[in-house]
């Protein structure tokens, strides 16, 4: 996403399965590969997980 995508606004390169369509390739931005999974940002389910990336985001989120 050109300027870099805002916290709470899903990825334009997301599938209707939230599935990353650019997985593996080039052009797939570094801070997507460099964010590797853990049990503590994973949590027990996919709600749990969207609550940790949005604090995430809000966190690295550019002063405004």
């Amino acid at each position: 996403m050109p300027g870099g995508k805002p916290a709470g606004v899903p990825c334009v390169q997301l599938d209707e399965q939230l599935r990353c369509r650019i997985f593996g390739q080039p052009q797939r931005p570094a801070v997507c590969g460099g964010l590797q999974p853990s049990a503590e940002m994973c949590g027990a389910d996919r709600d749990q997980a969207m609550v940790w990336l949005t604090r995430l985001e809000q966190a690295t989120a550019p002063a405004r």
